[in-house]
């Protein structure tokens, strides 16, 4: 039995060979490859030494500068085992990656979020669609290069008793936070050595 996460991670590169791990933090990271999503996540909720029956979360990073600009990123959870793991793949905005649904059922709202807010695609989803945008929202909100400005939100006016299309507004303008300063100091007390003199 894998006692250790050091264990754990030889455990399943050995059943797995094209996966590469990282342990940083106390957290291990299993990196697999986009078209082996499917079968490796149902080998860790099946395998007995691993039992990662629950899936936490499903989540996207963005690196524009990158050919496969996106990270997917998928927590696991085992009860029987106390564990928890961390699986990555790379994907890019033209190329889907094979949804998990079949595997765990709670993915589908996750991965509908990924391409809500990414662009994302997810093959073999039943309805992958936009959860979190209102309808005819064009863009991908959480793409790093997505505009701040020329956008306009949809809301409720009470008043009016219909739906009202708005320009986005940023309630405050961007700010240089001074730690230093008394009056908009951090909450913790900074040590003399925190800080880099200028």
């Amino acid at each position: 039995m894998a006692e250790t996460l050091e264990q754990l991670a030889d455990y399943i590169k050995a059943a797995h060979p094209g996966a590469v791990a990282t342990l940083a933090f106390g957290e291990l990271t299993m990196v697999v490859d986009a078209g082996n999503i499917v079968p490796f996540t149902t080998w860790l909720r099946d395998d007995p030494e691993c039992e990662f029956t629950i899936m936490i979360d499903i989540c996207g990073v963005d690196y524009p500068n990158r050919a496969r600009r996106f990270d997917v990123v998928y927590h696991f959870l085992s009860i029987s085992k106390n564990r928890r793991i961390r699986v990555k793949l790379e994907a890019d905005d033209i190329t889907p990656v094979p949804s998990i649904i079949s595997v765990h059922v709670s993915a589908d709202w996750f991965e509908r979020e990924a391409f809500d807010m990414f662009g994302i695609l997810f093959s073999d989803h039943p309805d992958l669609r936009r959860i979190l945008t209102d309808y005819g929202f064009s863009g991908y909100p959480l793409r790093k290069d997505f505009p701040l400005t020329g956008y306009v939100e949809v809301r409720w006016d009470d008043e009016q008793k219909r739906v009202i299309y708005e320009p986005v507004r940023l309630i405050q303008e961007f700010r240089e936070f001074d730690f230093l300063s008394p009056w908009e100091g951090a909450a913790a007390a900074i040590r003399a050595g925190d800080v880099s003199k200028k």
